[in-house]
């Protein structure tokens, strides 16, 4: 009884929040609020303002001066010959830089990983602003002019030539650059494990290519789930560029029976989403033969936005009841309820747990007829924690599938 009353007050919590009004994008949590927030602040202003708020009286940082003399370094950005977005407008740097400063009260300053930094532009202003930069470069033509801002750096970067999007491939034997280990990395740039409630250690700035998105996202919340890979070392943070489509079936909430996923349900239990600014395309820099929005490697259109979107991971994400070898069976089964959103989640319940599955629903106060795709994530995670007590819970038709998601979501 005493399990059942817990669970029935986490569900009052979770359905009540929307009533209070919290926007969705908050410091603390996400809540069930449907509507998209509306995002104002010096974080999300258009290039026009960022120019008009400039005066004469203020005195240009530091890494102004550098977009014009590293002429080299953007002619290679326009010479590159796959398409990739590049930051050099100095208003987008300024508003990243700020994005990516340290907040609130905690006690020690994250370093940055940066991932794809390319001509070095947003590093300069980085280093300039105080960070200690971790530069990620999968590109060889980009290593040289790296090379030569680290040996200037008075050891506040180090340039590695990987691929964060090749961490850890799936593939076994030996591996070589850009592809590396994170053991490998971590090692490298002495990074040690810390306790999962400890405070975030590391920032991972990364931008996603709209082809790929999904799949490293998909990769990164099997990571998170199961603490493998960059999430050994603790509750390591994304900062990430993504687009706006993508963001909201990220923040999707149940009833959009289109847009609400597995993927955003399973971030939305795990992490913290926030909204950190928006940009348009056009903002970006791309290589000149990219640039046509009717080419199919140019990523869409210059109206569309960005998102720089921060993921931090809940530090009460693992507990005694929930724990990271229990983390892959609630990817699967998360993946198997929201398949068919309209489908009823008695039906999935009693496949998981036979016979129970209306007991399931009593014990958090939920109707016998309703679907899977008008669960909240953490009504989602009670459900599985309690599944987790039962002995008729049948992992084994959860874990069917799991060797045939790791071939779909590996490079």
């Amino acid at each position: 009884m005493t399990s059942i009353w817990a669970a029935r007050t986490g569900l009052y919590i979770i359905r009540c929040g929307p009533q209070a009004g919290t926007p969705v994008c908050s410091l603390s949590r996400q809540t069930h609020n449907c509507s998209v927030p509306t995002h104002h602040g010096t974080l999300q202003r258009d290039p026009s303002s960022r120019m008009a708020a400039a005066t004469p009286h203020r005195q240009k940082p530091q890494w102004s001066e550098s977009v014009t003399e590293s002429s080299a370094e953007l002619k290679m950005v326009e010479s590159f010959k796959r398409s990739r977005r590049f930051i050099t407008d100095p208003g987008l740097i300024n508003s990243v830089q700020k994005c990516l400063a340290p907040w609130g009260c905690s006690r020690t300053r994250p370093v940055i990983m940066e991932c794809n930094p390319g001509p070095g532009i947003l590093t300069r202003a980085l280093l300039d602003a105080g960070h200690k930069v971790f530069a990620l470069e999968s590109d060889t033509s980009f290593l040289p002019s790296l090379e030569k801002l680290q040996r200037a750096a008075n050891g506040q970067l180090k340039v590695i030539h990987c691929d964060f999007f090749r961490i850890d491939p799936w593939s076994e034997g030996l591996v070589q650059p850009p592809s590396m280990y994170s053991s490998t990395l971590m090692k490298n740039l002495d990074i040690r494990e810390v306790s999962w409630t400890s405070d975030v250690p590391l920032k991972v700035f990364l931008m996603l290519g709209p082809k790929k998105e999904r799949i490293l996202l998909w990769r990164h919340i099997y990571s998170l789930y199961e603490r493998l890979s960059v999430y050994k070392f603790g509750r390591v943070e994304l900062n990430v560029f993504m687009t706006e489509n993508q963001y909201q079936k990220l923040i999707c909430k149940p009833g959009d029976f289109k847009n609400y996923r597995a993927l955003g349900v399973l971030y939305q239990s795990a992490c913290d989403i926030e909204l950190l600014h928006k940009e348009p395309m056009s903002t970006f820099l791309m290589p000149s033969k990219f640039e046509s929005p009717s080419m199919p490697n140019s990523g869409g259109f210059a109206n569309e936005n960005l998102c720089l979107v921060r993921i931090t991971p809940r530090r009460n994400l693992f507990s005694e009841n929930f724990t990271a070898a229990d983390g892959g069976i609630f990817v699967q089964m998360i993946k198997q309820f929201l398949a068919k959103r309209k489908s009823k989640l008695i039906d999935r319940l009693d496949n998981l747990v036979p016979g129970n599955g209306k007991d399931l629903l009593e014990s958090l106060a939920l109707p016998i007829d309703i679907t899977t795709g008008c669960i909240y994530p953490g009504e989602y995670k009670l459900l599985f924690e309690i599944m987790l007590r039962s002995e008729e819970f049948n992992r084994s038709f959860v874990l069917n599938e799991i060797y045939e998601d790791i071939a779909v979501t590996s490079y």
